[in-house]
C-alpha cells in the first residue's frame, strides 16, 4: 500500500479505480474552490486522499472489511436476541 496523502486534482476522482494490476482509492472527496490573488492563480477543483493497492492488497483488506462486518452483525443479533428475551 502507498498512502500518497493529500491530493488536489481539477476533475473529481472516481472512489475506486481498478487498473490491470494496481487499486487506486480516494476518499474525503471534498471540492474546493479557492479565490486567487495577484501573486497567486486560484483553484478550483477537488482536494482527496489517494491511496494506492497491489490488486492482491485490495482483495486483503476488503476481505477483512467483511469479516469484522459479519462479527458486527452476529454481535448485533445476539444483542436483538437479549432484549426479545427481555420482552417476551
Amino acid at each position: 500500500m502507498i498512502d500518497y496523502g493529500l491530493q488536489r486534482s481539477t476533475v473529481e476522482p472516481q472512489e475506486i479505480e481498478i487498473l490491470e494490476s494496481k487499486v487506486f482509492v480516494a476518499s474525503d472527496v471534498t471540492p474546493v474552490n479557492e479565490q486567487g490573488t495577484e501573486e497567486q492563480p486560484g483553484f478550483v477543483g477537488f482536494e482527496f486522499r489517494m491511496t494506492e493497492y497491489t490488486k492482491d492488497e485490495y482483495i486483503r483488506v476488503q476481505a477483512e472489511r467483511n469479516q469484522s462486518l459479519e462479527e458486527e452483525v452476529t454481535s448485533t443479533q445476539l444483542a436483538l436476541c437479549d432484549v426479545y428475551e427481555l420482552l417476551g
